[in-house]
């Protein structure tokens, strides 16, 4: 059951990041591309970067949720966060880095127990 709330927890705020940023995806891309712009980083990087990042949160967020596919999910939920420290680190916000690394904890202890404890999931339904 442990895992199951962990696991829950960790796609809830993926989930939720994601279904936000959805009905204004060319707003929140606008102002992540104005934070980006003093950057190292070029726009032509950061403009599909901040159009594919919710969709990305969203997805990922809905497989953990479902516990489906979890162990690609869990990857690339610890993919994605590395690539927003990165961007952080980037634009020197690093008041953000702290959540995006407990993020990754989570998501990377998650996967290291996900073969024995995901009971509650549909990858296990599937298996039967």
């Amino acid at each position: 059951m442990s895992f199951f709330l962990a696991r829950l927890a960790v796609g809830t705020s993926l989930l939720g990041h994601g279904l936000v940023r959805m009905p204004k995806l060319s707003g929140f891309s606008a102002w992540m591309v104005d934070k980006f712009k003093d950057s190292l980083l070029p726009e032509s990087l950061v403009t599909p970067f901040s159009y594919a990042l919710p969709i990305a949160e969203l997805m990922v967020g809905v497989l953990i949720v479902l516990g489906l596919f979890t162990r690609l999910a869990l990857t690339a939920g610890s993919w994605i966060m590395i690539s927003l420290i990165f961007g952080s680190s980037m634009v020197e916000d690093w008041g953000a880095i702290p959540s995006q690394l407990i993020h990754v904890a989570f998501l990377t202890i998650l996967l290291v127990f996900e073969h024995s404890h995901n009971s509650y999931s549909l990858d296990k339904m599937t298996r039967k």
